[in-house]
């Protein structure tokens, strides 16, 4: 049986705002042999990106230097 994960968010002030998926690893090209540590790692990146694909969220961070 492959490996599953779940990922799944809702809005605690708009009602209605929810989502929940189920994948398999090789859905979402994760190599099941990783470390628990790289896991986590990779998990949390797709995560991020499901949650701004669903949102349809867009962002920029500028970061500015001061030139002494």
């Amino acid at each position: 049986m492959d490996k599953t994960v779940t990922f799944s968010f809702s809005s605690t002030i708009f009602e209605g705002i929810e989502a929940t998926e189920t994948f398999n690893f090789k859905e979402l090209g994760i190599d099941e042999n990783l470390d628990n540590e790289a896991l986590k790692i990779e998990i949390e990146r797709i995560f991020q990106a499901w949650v701004w694909d669903k949102l349809n969220i867009s962002f920029s961070i500028v970061i500015n230097k001061d030139n002494p």
